[in-house]
């Protein structure tokens, strides 16, 4: 897999913005991702980022309704990347704090 087949998405929560603060950067990707993929692919894709440690969560679906139908959101997979101190931080998150 590519480093962009990896990493689909940013994840913009109010917490994970306040994590930002302290270089932990949380992302949207694949299900099949394992954590040493994820490192190397957040590596790539941002230039002077050293990554510390990876923590990831597979996130379920949730229930939602269709007048008398239920269904189930698509379940995914979120990564909560540590930068090392001495990483530089991402200009992504950056522009939003």
């Amino acid at each position: 897999m590519f480093a962009e087949d990896i990493i689909i998405a940013p994840v913009i929560t109010e917490k994970s913005m306040i994590a930002a603060r302290e270089k932990k950067y949380t992302f949207k990707v694949a299900k099949g991702a394992t954590k040493i993929e994820i490192k190397k692919a957040v590596e790539k894709l941002f230039d002077g980022v050293v990554v510390a440690k990876v923590n990831t969560i597979s996130v379920r679906g949730q229930e939602r309704r269709y007048g008398r139908f239920t269904g189930y959101t698509e379940s995914w997979k979120k990564a909560i990347v540590t930068l090392t101190e001495a990483s530089k931080t991402i200009d992504f998150f950056d522009g939003m704090l």
